[in-house]
């Protein structure tokens, strides 16, 4: 989870999952082989790691480095301004401007590292709730077949004790034991005062 200057905070769906082995209809590409990310527009700052409910808006469909990377709209449930927002024009209605800085931050946030700018399929105008259910149900399927797969995909490790039928399920004790063979957290490395720069990029 991270915030960004004038976006949204940056979430992901859990169960969701873009498989890079898939040819999204809508965008032609496939999967980035991440969960779906989640823009929270919310006033309420949630604390890193916590698990929220939210209410989907819409969605924005970007290309980064030609793979589908869905972004979901949405709000916290327990936000004070939850009741006011229904779908992604309530978003375009009451937050003017803001998602129109939303496509802009996503468009040029590699460039600073040599990347290129991400592409938006639609021609970077947000699809309704709607849409977003469809894509939010269609990559919990991936994500089913991912865990109930007999071989992992993507590089991904799908060990997991809370999913009964999965052929990855594991138990507590061996759970501990795989987390107890991860190296202990070391000294931390000091941060570059740069870091807290602002810097600058000319629009094309």
């Amino acid at each position: 989870m991270f915030h960004l200057p004038v976006t949204p905070t940056v979430l992901l769906f859990l169960q969701t999952w873009e498989d890079p082995r898939h040819s999204d209809e809508s965008t032609k590409c496939h999967g980035d082989n991440d969960p779906i990310d989640v823009c929270e527009i919310g006033t309420k700052v949630c604390c890193r790691g916590e698990v929220i409910k939210v209410k989907v808006l819409g969605i924005l469909a970007m290309i980064d480095e030609g793979e589908t990377d869905w972004k979901v709209i949405a709000i916290n449930v327990e936000d004070p301004e939850a009741n006011s927002f229904q779908n992604i024009e309530d978003v375009r209605r009451l937050k003017p401007g803001y998602l129109e800085a939303t496509v802009d931050w996503f468009r040029r946030y590699k460039v600073p590292d040599g990347k290129p700018e991400n592409q938006f399929a639609f021609n970077g105008e947000f699809k309704d709730k709607d849409f977003a259910i469809q894509v939010i149900k269609s990559t919990h399927e991936f994500w089913k077949a991912l865990v109930m797969n007999k071989e992992s995909v993507g590089g991904i490790h799908c060990t997991n004790m809370t999913v009964s039928d999965s052929p990855f399920q594991c138990s507590e004790t061996e759970a501990k034991a795989f987390v107890d063979a991860v190296p202990a957290y070391g000294a931390g490395d000091s941060v570059p005062v740069d870091v807290d720069k602002w810097w600058y990029s000319k629009k094309n």
